[in-house]
């Protein structure tokens, strides 16, 4: 069974940790709201599973890629409201993808997080010079993760 890798004391419920309160509470009689959708494109089956299942329990929808090439797809047709994003990547990396979404006026205003264990200041300058919003180094806290995309969530224009 996985768990999220963190949550801060976020638990509720019987003390099991088996119970967990969901991102927003939406009050009796207010209009739902649509979940901001969140595409997230890992290799690594492990990490994206976590980062769908602490996203989902955040309350974002999640669209989910393996490779480079299935995330750009998955872009243009998905609308997705943000995409999170590792650098390293089979068939088109992060950074030819994230080009070719900054090229496309379809995906050009979608915010990307770039994810990535290449932690030297060079990287991280290729990656937002590339057009990232973001960009955090692996290891990361899932709930800093979740912070910053929150963060370009409430900045974009509705």
């Amino acid at each position: 069974m996985l768990y999220p890798l963190s949550y801060g004391g976020r638990r509720i419920g019987d003390g099991s940790g088996h119970e967990f309160r969901p991102a927003k509470d939406l009050a009796v009689g207010c209009p739902a709201m649509t979940d901001p959708i969140v595409l997230v494109i890992e290799d690594d089956p492990t990490i994206l599973q976590l980062l769908e299942l602490n996203f989902e329990m955040e309350g974002f929808s999640v669209l989910t890629a393996e490779d480079g090439k299935q995330g750009l797809e998955r872009a243009r047709v998905g609308a997705p409201d943000v995409i999170v994003s590792d650098v390293i990547l089979p068939n088109i990396s992060g950074l030819e993808m994230l080009v070719a979404l900054k090229e496309s006026s379809a995906t050009r205003d979608i915010p990307v997080i770039l994810l990535s264990a290449k932690a030297q200041g060079a990287d991280i300058r290729s990656g937002l010079d590339a057009g990232a919003d973001d960009y955090l180094t692996k290891p990361f806290e899932p709930l800093d993760l979740i912070d910053r995309v929150n963060s370009l969530l409430a900045r974009r224009p509705r």
